[in-house]
This record gives C-alpha cells, sequence and structure tokens, in this order.
C-alpha cells in the first residue's frame, strides 16, 4: 500500500514538474518558432531588395555579396533564436567555432576559392559579362558566386570554374578592349606577284564596313614557307566583329585570288626519276 502511494506521488510530481516546463517554456519556444520563420522571411526579402539594387548598378558584385550577406544573417538569427529558448549564447558560439575550425580544416579548398572570389572582386581581372579563356575554356561570365564562377561557352556549355583556380592562374580576358587586332596569314604561289596581291588585302579592307581605318593595318611579307609566300594580313576590328570578320575574310581573299589569277599553294613535292 505504501508503495502504490509512493508510486502516485512520485506521478503526480513528474506530472507537476512537466506542466512547470511546458508553462515555463512553451511561450519562449513559440515565440522562437516564430522568430525563426519571421526572421528567415525578412532575410530573404531583404537579400531580394539587395539582389536587385547591386545587380542593376554591379552585376559582378551582385551574387558575391547577397550569398554572403544571407549567410551572415542566418547565422545571427540562429544565435538568437537558440538565446530566446535558454541556450547560453556563449555556449552555443563556442560550440559554433569549435565547429567551423573543424569545417574549415576539412574543407581548405573551399576556403581557398572564398579567398579567391574575394580577390576577384577586389582586383577585377575579369567582370560579368566579359569573355574570358581559362582553365582550357573560352566564354562568357555569366556570375560570380562565393565558391566558384560560372561561365557559359558559346556552344552553350555552362562551365563552373572554382574561384580559387581563377584568382591563382594565367586568364585572358578577352573582352576588355573594344577593338582588338584580326591576325590573319595568307600564302601565295612564289611566282605570284606580291604587289598585286598586298593591293587585293588592301582593297578587300577597305570595303569592309567593319574595318577599322585607325590604326591602319599591317600588310606584308611574314615569311618564306617551304611552299609559298606566306602574307601578314593585321587589320583591326571591333571585338564583337573579330570572328565573323575573320571567317568572312577568309572567304573573300579565297575568291578575290582566285579571280585575279594568285594561287594559294599547298604542300608537295617535286620527284625527279632519274634512268641508269
Amino acid at each position: 500500500m505504501e508503495e502504490i502511494i509512493g508510486s502516485n506521488i512520485n506521478v503526480s510530481q513528474l506530472i507537476d514538474q512537466g506542466i512547470s516546463l511546458v508553462i515555463t517554456y512553451a511561450p519562449k519556444l513559440v515565440l522562437a518558432i516564430i522568430t525563426l520563420v519571421v526572421g528567415l522571411w525578412l532575410i530573404n526579402r531583404f537579400v531580394g531588395v539587395l539582389d536587385k539594387k547591386i545587380g542593376a548598378k554591379d552585376p559582378t558584385l551582385n551574387k558575391f555579396l547577397c550569398g554572403l550577406t544571407s549567410a551572415v544573417m542566418k547565422v545571427m538569427l540562429l544565435i538568437s533564436v537558440a538565446s530566446m529558448i535558454g541556450i547560453a549564447t556563449t555556449s552555443f558560439i563556442a560550440v559554433i567555432g569549435a565547429a567551423g575550425l573543424a569545417i574549415g580544416l576539412a574543407l581548405q579548398g573551399s576556403l581557398a576559392n572564398f579567398a579567391g572570389g574575394v580577390l576577384i572582386l577586389i582586383f577585377k581581372p575579369f567582370k560579368v559579362g566579359d569573355t574570358i579563356e581559362a582553365q582550357g575554356f573560352h566564354g562568357a561570365v555569366t556570375e560570380i558566386q562565393i565558391l566558384y564562377t560560372v561561365v557559359d561557352t558559346f556552344d552553350n556549355r555552362r562551365i563552373v570554374i572554382p574561384n580559387g583556380s581563377l584568382s591563382n592562374a594565367t586568364l585572358v580576358n578577352v573582352s576588355i578592349y573594344k577593338n582588338r587586332r584580326c591576325d590573319m596569314t595568307f600564302g601565295i604561289h612564289y611566282d605570284d606577284d606580291i604587289d598585286k596581291a598586298k593591293a587585293i588585302l588592301q582593297r578587300l579592307f577597305e570595303e569592309d564596313e567593319r574595318s577599322l581605318k585607325d590604326p591602319e593595318p599591317r600588310i606584308c611579307v611574314g615569311s618564306l614557307g617551304d611552299n609559298s609566300v606566306n602574307l601578314m594580313f593585321r587589320p583591326w576590328v571591333a571585338t564583337d566583329d573579330l570572328w565573323p570578320y575573320y571567317w568572312d575574310m577568309h572567304e573573300k581573299v579565297k575568291k578575290a585570288f582566285d579571280k585575279q589569277g594568285i594561287t594559294i599553294p599547298y604542300p608537295q613535292r617535286d620527284m625527279h626519276i632519274y634512268k641508269s
């Protein structure tokens, strides 16, 4: 009988303690959940507005800064919610610091990519919209994220390149200048008239509206090859016109040379047979 009474007292005490805990922590838990939901909503709204404001002025900085801001604000929100529930903030921060150290050691490559992204934004070797050649790829930069840069190639492939690789390796920014020199070489036969061939190239240059008159084109003999006299043709064009100009000019030169009797030679060998 005494055991039954004792057990009833213990159960009653546990129920009382449970009710007391619910009364004490339920409002804090509900408030913390509300704070978390509202806080996440506000952070997303703030980052969205920041994305639009910065994106209109500096698309290069846009994605990087928005991603970093979102991560920092969410960590601060979690610390605030934890303190509302009753978790000691100092111990919580210590746990986060220890976890951050462990994660940092495990993700050294990612930290290098983060540092590379910061260097890219500070020194600006390229920006969103530029055409670059890097890591064996050639394409237009569409995004600079916290850890990587997104490049779209001209044959519609999306390349994701780590920022650490871009900041520590050689890259070519193709579109940094508005004008570029279009380097072409045309071989003619040794028996052909060099001055006549150069005059044809000069005429084709003047007839094309994309040709830039300043600086003047360079047309000269570049080398004497095994089978041809190689003429260097170096006109200047707008960067956006470079490849269309290059392809069109090769077709025009071939047709003009054929019409004027200028031969574009191909490798050949002369064989002499001697009879004993």
